[in-house]
């Protein structure tokens, strides 16, 4: 399928600054997507290794090409992140200078029609990240009650007219199952008053997202994941995060500030006795956004924010 986008890598100058790439070091993308960020740190190693992470066979064979300039210092894993820890494991376990991690759905996903992810694209219900995942958005549209609909689009999505929407799509289900995007799209804009319609948003958009997160299982494997990465960090290794929606920022946000937290004793202990020490230093306190240029050459950096944090050295606590 020809590119109908010029894939240009989020917060990317931003994303190395806070890396602080070493040419002998070893470093992770664990959302590979089109390479980008990949290219950018691959091109700034000598003797260094680059393990490139996506649970999407497109983007791996994808990359395979995009990252073949530098293809003896980079490896290549079709994996889920959530399987972070077994990952380092396998293939650094002796840890890693640096991680990052660029939350969403990746271009290619997103400009091709036929994976369902986009609401101004006629396809199949679909959605899934792997596309041998068994639940999709068919499933989940035709099969999830109306409760769970009306969670899901108000947890994930931030939807206020969730209630509204969720009634909709069982109703339209009960004469025929909803089989396509656009299907979905109209179900959605049939259930929304008239001023929400009138907004600079598509009325789709925070459904199709709430209905993503679910298919993917985006949010549940983000906690896990931040643990994970902070365990393989080596001391002074670097933790990059890039998030897109308030979810998903707030839960990088908690996160990292338990990861950089220690002693949780009582104020009124004496002495510590929990013996909890920070693993990260939190870098930014406050979220790295795109600037003027960066928004004007690629409106989707819009909601982007990063966040980086430092594995402490143990022997400096």
């Amino acid at each position: 399928m020809a590119e109908t986008y010029i894939h240009k890598p989020v917060l990317l100058h931003e994303c190395l600054e806070g890396l602080k790439i070493r040419p002998d070091g070893v470093y992770v993308d664990g959302t590979l997507g089109r390479a980008g960020h990949s290219a950018e740190i691959a091109r700034r190693l000598e003797t260094g290794r680059l393990i490139c992470i996506d649970r999407d066979q497109a983007a791996i064979d994808a990359a395979g090409e995009k990252l073949a300039p530098w293809k003896d210092r980079v490896t290549l894993v079709r994996r889920n992140f959530a399987d972070l820890a077994e990952i380092m494991r396998q293939y650094a376990p002796e840890g890693a200078d640096g991680m990052l991690f660029d939350l969403g759905v990746s271009s290619p996903q997103l400009d091709d029609p036929a994976r369902g992810f986009s609401y101004m694209h006629d396809a199949p219900l679909d959605m899934r990240m792997d596309e041998s995942a068994p639940l999709s958005a068919y499933q989940i549209v035709n099969e999830w009650s109306g409760e769970e609909l009306r969670r899901i689009l108000s947890e994930y999505g931030e939807e206020r007219y969730a209630p509204a929407i969720a009634r909709a799509i069982v109703r339209a289900r009960e004469t025929a199952p909803v089989a396509t995007t656009l299907e979905l799209v109209e179900i959605i804009r049939g259930a929304m008053p008239a001023a929400a319609l009138r907004e600079k948003q598509h009325p789709a958009k925070r459904s199709f997202q709430a209905i993503r997160i679910a298919v993917n299982g985006e949010l549940d494997a983000l906690e896990p994941m931040l643990n994970a990465a902070a365990d393989g960090l080596r001391p002074g290794g670097r933790l990059a995060v890039i998030t897109f929606h308030s979810l998903e920022d707030r839960i990088v946000k908690h996160t990292l500030q338990k990861l950089a937290t220690g002693c949780i004793c009582p104020p009124e202990f004496p002495v510590c006795v929990c013996g909890r020490k920070p693993k990260m230093n939190l870098v930014n306190r406050r979220p790295i956004v795109s600037g003027a240029a960066e928004l004007e050459e690629n409106p989707r950096a819009r909601s982007a924010k990063l966040r980086v944090a430092e594995k402490c050295d143990p022997m400096d606590l």
